[in-house]
Formats: C-alpha cells, sequence, structure tokens
C-alpha cells in the first residue's frame, strides 16, 4: 500500500513537470497576429514592444512593390484590413513566396513576423501569403473517345 503511494506521488511530480514544460515551451513561442494599428498603437504604450518580434497581417496594397536591383531586398506596403487609411512600410531581405502578387487582380493578405523600427519601417524575417478562399475548378473536358473504339470491341 505505502508502495502504490510513492508510485501515484511520483506520477503525479512527472506529469506537472511535463505540463510546466509544455506550458512555457507553448507561451514562448506563441506570438500573436497584430494589425498595423493594433501595433502602432501599442508602440505609442509601450516603446519597447520595437525591440520585440512581432506577427503582423495585413493586406497587400496594389502596385507598391519594389525589387532593389543591386541586392535581395523587397520593399512594399501593406494596410490595415480594418482601416485602409493605416499603412506601413515593409522591408524584406529573402525570397518571397510565390503566390505574392501585387498586381491588383486579387487581394493579398500578407503575414509578416519581424520588427517596428525607429524609422518607421517594419523589418520582416519571414513573409507568408494567405491563399485566396476562392478557388474557380477548371472547365470539365468532355469525355475523349476510347482508343479501342471501332476494332470491334474485342482486344486480342
Amino acid at each position: 500500500m505505502h508502495r502504490d503511494r510513492r508510485f501515484f506521488a511520483g506520477l503525479v511530480g512527472v506529469a506537472a513537470v511535463v505540463s510546466y514544460l509544455i506550458y512555457t515551451g507553448i507561451s514562448d513561442t506563441m506570438v500573436y497576429y497584430l494589425t498595423p494599428s493594433e501595433l502602432l498603437t501599442r508602440i505609442e504604450e509601450s516603446p519597447e514592444t520595437m525591440e520585440r518580434g512581432v506577427k503582423v497581417n495585413g493586406m497587400l496594397v496594389p502596385g507598391s512593390y519594389v525589387h532593389s536591383t543591386h541586392e535581395l531586398l523587397h520593399t512594399f506596403v501593406v494596410e490595415d484590413p480594418n482601416d485602409a487609411s493605416v499603412r506601413m512600410t515593409v522591408e524584406f531581405r529573402h525570397p518571397l513566396p510565390d503566390t505574392f502578387d501585387d498586381s491588383g487582380e486579387m487581394e493579398v493578405e500578407v503575414v509578416m513576423q519581424g520588427r517596428y523600427r525607429a524609422d518607421g519601417l517594419f523589418e520582416a524575417t519571414e513573409v507568408l501569403t494567405k491563399c485566396g478562399s476562392r478557388y474557380e475548378a477548371m472547365p470539365e473536358m468532355p469525355p475523349q473517345a476510347d482508343v479501342n473504339e471501332g476494332v470491334g470491341g474485342m482486344i486480342g
């Protein structure tokens, strides 16, 4: 009986330690999405926010993309999804995702991780584009005639 209590106490202790490690691991790596408006408000309230990495969600402004010919530098502008008057210029020094398109043919939602700098630029270390929710099905092709049709129906 005494042995069962020690086993149960050890099991509870191990479960508590594992739960604590999972909780701290998740909360340390969790980064919330902010809109440009929310980020600028947080920076006004607490300037040290600029020292921390954040994720920002915005809509790509069509025609704002500029690529440097001298170095791997992409610059573009995103606007707040809730207030189009709030815009933020973004610098990114890595290859852009294939779905990045500022032609204006479709709205592109961008999620960036990085830091807001004192000069007013958002320096992104990661850029993701959300895929459009509207995909059009390809038109159905008429069924093709069977290659063996007209040969008597028997292959032999």
